[in-house]
């Protein structure tokens, strides 16, 4: 029962990182957020895997370049994104679109690894797909013909793109290490990257004048969006199994949703809880036959 607690746990802190990121996002630039996010959870992630593993493991030189490109898509660019897009895409909506992930995720597989689509997957990915579009034009999907999709939106979607590139390397190139590691490594790789874009923002000059809701925002963000819950996460995934497991990040959209109501007042039109329940519906159907197969060295969800 317990895992199933923390199981849960682990989506609603991940839904609440959009509206803790909404919050941020108003008072520090993009590469700034992004480097006080992950500088909190590399620290609080090289402390677990020393309690857990003894300490990071060695790698190569190979490797090395592999955790060089984990950290650029999976923390530096999917975090500048998310933050940029943050500034002007509400929470619940900017959720519907990031929990396409594992769509694109599993397109990608197909294209490059030649893994069968059939037709149950390529119906959810349809449904999902059609989902976002309906979240994204507010319940107007032939808008996008007039080109009516904002920077925020294209910013988030840019999060799918960035975290879906993550996943495939992560996937087929870092089977050798931990989860704890190869997160923990690509963290590093990441927060090392974004600190001097950060410092060219001004970073020094902001952080003295942040507020103690934003400090309290980063932590959440750093702690428990990020290192608490991608460690419940793959604790329910040992115990319970990938494909039990995953089938609660279908939670996260609607988390999403009702905690940017209630923290920001944000509005809830019919057509965003009707994406949300199409993207997570083809979010199941797509990924439910692999997900039974194979588990992921990486989560296929990320916020």
């Amino acid at each position: 029962m317990l895992v199933y607690i923390k199981l849960l746990l682990a989506t609603l802190f991940w839904g609440g990182t959009f509206t803790a990121g909404r919050i941020v996002a108003r008072d520090i630039p993009p590469f700034s957020a992004s480097f006080l996010r992950f500088f909190i959870a590399t620290i609080c992630l090289v402390y677990l895997v020393r309690r857990l593993e003894g300490g990071l493991p060695k790698i190569n030189s190979s490797q090395l370049i592999q955790v060089l490109l984990l950290g650029m898509t999976g923390v530096f660019a999917y975090n500048v994104f998310f933050f940029t897009g943050l500034q002007t895409v509400e929470a619940g909506r900017a959720a519907v679109i990031v929990a396409t992930n594992p769509i694109f995720i599993a397109l990608l597989a197909a294209l490059l690894f030649r893994e069968a689509l059939g037709p149950v997957k390529a119906f959810g990915i349809l449904l999902s797909v059609g989902g976002a579009i309906l979240a994204i034009t507010r319940g107007h999907p032939f808008h996008l013909l007039n080109q009516v999709v904002s920077m925020g939106d294209l910013a988030i979607a840019g999060c799918v793109a960035s975290w879906a590139i993550y996943s495939i390397l992560g996937k087929y190139s870092m089977s050798r290490l931990s989860p704890h590691s190869a997160v923990t490594y690509s963290c590093l790789a990441g927060t090392l990257a974004l600190l001097g874009p950060a410092l060219s923002e001004g970073l020094l000059d902001i952080m003295p004048s942040l507020s103690l809701i934003v400090w309290l925002c980063l932590a959440y963000l750093g702690f428990f969006g990020t290192v608490l819950g991608f460690t419940w996460y793959y604790q329910a995934v040992k115990i319970i199994g990938p494909s039990r497991a995953a089938v609660f990040i279908n939670f996260v959209p609607l988390f999403a949703i009702i905690i940017g109501y209630v923290f920001l007042g944000e509005s809830v039109d019919p057509s965003l809880i009707i994406g949300a329940v199409m993207v997570s519906s083809g979010v199941y159907l797509a990924n439910r036959v692999r997900m039974k197969t194979r588990p992921s060295t990486l989560p296929t969800h990320e916020t």
